[in-house]
């Protein structure tokens, strides 16, 4: 399972090697707070204090980001640096196994991944779930509503595999 996002969190101390997510401590920024609306809006989980995705990855959730880094305080500012060849790498990757996969792709730059995954992957069954950034730019148009984590589990669970459990 792969959640993808754009690029690393850019204010000080945010970013921390998971895509969306920061350190315990540090203030959820606006974009995963709105991840945390909808997982409450989705399946009713309560929105966590914490801004700590290390769980989700525990349970085989892959965070990734398009772009890897980013210069501090400015959003998109690594983008065409060549990150690209290396998450697609990883997409297909992950795209190849054997097992049937969900990818979330939050916002275009992921989006663009969408057609990579049916291609580079053995299976045709992944579930690709597509819809706008978490961000307070975008998610209005179609982020929130769009039951990411509710679709997820129903294709896990119907391909025999373990659900995701989301609360944190």
């Amino acid at each position: 399972m792969v959640i993808l996002g754009q690029d690393p969190y850019h204010g000080p101390g945010q970013a921390h090697g998971l895509a969306f997510s920061v350190k315990d401590g540090v203030k959820p920024p606006p974009s995963l707070a709105n991840i945390y609306k909808e997982l409450e809006a989705d399946l009713g989980i309560a929105r966590p204090q914490s801004g700590n995705l290390t769980p989700w990855a525990k349970q085989g959730v892959l965070l990734l980001n398009n772009t890897l880094t980013v210069e501090a305080g400015k959003a998109g500012s690594h983008a065409g640096r060549g990150w690209d060849a290396i998450t697609d790498a990883a997409v297909a990757a992950v795209a190849d196994r054997d097992a049937a996969c969900v990818f979330i792709l939050w916002g275009s730059h992921a989006a663009k991944k969408a057609s990579r995954i049916k291609a580079l992957g053995r299976r045709s069954d992944h579930l690709v779930i597509k819809s706008p950034h978490p961000s307070p730019l975008s998610a209005h148009r179609g982020f929130f509503g769009s039951k990411p984590f509710s679709q997820t589990n129903d294709f896990l669970e119907a391909q025999g595999i373990e659900p995701v459990n989301w609360t944190l």
